[in-house]
């Protein structure tokens, strides 16, 4: 049994003996022996002391491949709320070992990435819960309310602040090295739009223009001319972008939040169905997750109650999650508009 083999190979590169682990373990040495040898396996319930005592997950006891590994990990950060700090601990070492690996390195910092990304989120909706009730306890006082502000992502009036020139020095930098690199030369100019750094991001959207040919070039002209305040041009570039014909379902969904932007929600409504009907299985929830706010915005409760059971069905049909934080926040969402 592979089980058996890794609990062997941990021990040994430990460097304890089949009586030393039996004692920690409160089993007797056969046992151990047994396990190793793949005559039987641990009771389940003696697994999670087995990992913490080696400093592993569950899922290297199974001697899992490192791809399996990672993908479980992804689930699990995709499918819980705030994680607890000593499994974050564990996943944090578990990944930095693959990250030590060339072949893994890659994927192994973009969950790293993710699990911190993560944490972040949820104690952000931590002190959203919080600020709420600060602002209501302390009569609506300016450092409550601040701090409120602040973890709803508001607006942020001081330019020094919300303007992005570190991640766009670093992107630029990134571009000029990867040049062919699509989607970091699109998140460059989303952060010069922004930042209203139109000359920069005209000059960008040319050499995007030499590697793109879909709708996503006549996208950014509309958004450099509506951020320029250039009418005539935003109007001519948006219809071009109506008319275009064999795009992905991307480029619906992309009319559609231009439509949202110029407060066009009839319009915007129909482009997110149109892209939600465009997609192949499985399906995004973002479609009927905008539709949902929309109609909150809206004053519609009920047709935003729809548009987030849409969401949910789409989670249990297309995703096939049947439980977890994902489902309970939006069912949460639910109740608070019935």
């Amino acid at each position: 049994m592979e089980m058996g083999k890794e609990i062997r190979r941990l021990r040994e590169e430990r460097g304890i003996t089949q009586e030393a682990l039996a004692e920690v373990l409160n089993v007797t040495a056969q046992s151990v022996s047994k396990w190793e040898r793949g005559t039987s396996m641990p009771d389940v319930q003696m697994l999670p002391q087995i990992a913490v005592y080696f400093g592993v997950t569950i899922d290297q006891l199974f001697a899992m491949a490192p791809a399996e590994q990672m993908e479980r990990i992804e689930n699990r950060i995709y499918g819980q709320g705030l994680l607890e700090a000593a499994e974050v601990r564990q996943l944090e070492k578990q990944l930095a070992a693959f990250a030590g690996q060339q072949d893994l390195a890659g994927q192994a910092n973009t969950l790293l990435a993710l699990l911190y990304n993560h944490q972040a989120e949820q104690y952000r909706l931590l002190a959203v819960k919080y600020g709420k009730e600060a602002v209501e306890k302390s009569g609506g006082s300016r450092d409550a309310i601040s701090e409120l502000a602040n973890a709803w992502g508001s607006y942020i009036p001081d330019w020094n602040v919300r303007n992005h020139h570190a991640l766009i020095g670093w992107f630029t930098d990134y571009c000029v090295r990867n040049p062919q690199n699509r989607a970091a030369l699109m998140w460059l100019l989303d952060n010069l739009i922004d930042d209203r750094r139109l000359l920069e991001a005209r000059r960008w959207l040319e050499k995007l223009a030499r590697l793109d040919s879909t709708f996503r070039v006549p996208m950014y002209r509309y958004l450099i001319a509506q951020a320029a305040g250039e009418k005539e041009e935003a109007a001519a570039c948006l219809k071009e972008l109506e008319t275009m014909e064999g795009q992905e379902w991307c480029w619906a969904v992309t009319l559609a939040d231009i439509y949202t932007q110029r407060q066009e929600y009839g319009k915007a409504v129909d482009w997110y169905r149109k892209g939600q009907e465009l997609q192949p299985s499985p399906k995004y929830t973002d479609s009927a997750v905008s539709i949902a706010h929309i109609y909150e915005i809206l004053g519609d409760a009920p047709k935003a109650i729809d548009a987030y059971r849409e969401q949910l069905r789409l989670l249990r049909e297309d995703w096939g999650i049947v439980s977890g934080e994902e489902l309970d926040e939006v069912e949460r969402t639910i109740r608070s508009l019935q």
